[in-house]
């Protein structure tokens, strides 16, 4: 299956078979899933491949009890994450230094502004310090415009994990299996299930499984490309 051929297949699909999914599949897709362009190279995701029967089940419930998740063979969970972004700027710069030679402006980028951008401080107090100097400056060149506060940066990370969900989910279709993503849930639940703190943000679940005819509810419906599509 191509790449548009997997784009048209995708289906949030509501009802699977009693059908297993071989892990490789997982896997697969999970590889695939992690080479999703993300903001700064800083990899701020993490996938929880939920597979004891106790968490599952938990997991279902906190779903909601939805028919995707309670008939899912697997289940997963998609996780944008701003408290390891140290770790990942070390990794980052260790990367880099392997490289050779590398432009100034590349180590100078993970040395000074990603400690910017991630270090708001307590309530995000030092990133609005920096939206304000950064408000007035605008007004005389173009100037980055945030992230600023932790709302602001969580807002990021969450556009970056779910770039990587899209490539998981294109990944699962394309070897024959479906998958649902799932907003629906009790985050703080979720969390629980997980053992994740403050610093995560639950982006959705994904269920995956052999698509059940039943479970896809109508044809897809998509309204007319003029109102969403522009040229200027």
């Amino acid at each position: 299956m191509n790449v548009s051929e997997a784009i048209e297949s995708r289906r949030s699909v509501r009802k699977f078979l009693k059908e297993g999914v071989p892990e490789i599949v997982i896997r697969k897709a999970l590889h695939e899933a992690l080479l999703a362009p993300n903001s700064s190279n800083m990899q701020p995701w993490e996938f929880y491949w939920v597979r004891s029967p106790e968490k599952k089940a938990a997991l279902v419930t906190a779903c909601f009890s939805q028919p995707a998740a309670k008939t899912a063979a697997e289940l997963l969970v998609a996780v944008a994450r701003r408290d390891t972004w140290r770790r990942n700027n070390r990794l980052m710069k260790e990367a880099l230094s392997k490289l050779g030679k590398v432009p100034p402006s590349a180590t100078e980028y993970y040395d000074k502004i990603v400690p910017l951008m991630y270090n708001q401080g307590f309530m995000g107090w030092r990133g609005k310090l920096f939206g304000l100097a950064m408000f007035f400056a605008g007004f005389f060149k173009p100037v980055p415009r945030g992230p600023f506060g932790l709302q602001a940066l969580e807002e990021v990370l969450i556009k970056t994990t779910a770039l990587a969900c899209e490539n998981f989910m294109l990944s699962i279709v394309a070897q024959g299996y479906d998958t649902c993503p799932m907003e629906g849930l009790d985050e703080a639940r979720v969390k629980k299930v997980l053992g994740l703190k403050c610093g995560a943000r639950v982006v959705m679940g994904l269920a995956v499984g052999r698509r059940d005819p039943t479970g896809i509810y109508s044809g897809r419906i998509r309204f007319d490309e003029k109102l969403f599509v522009h040229e200027v």
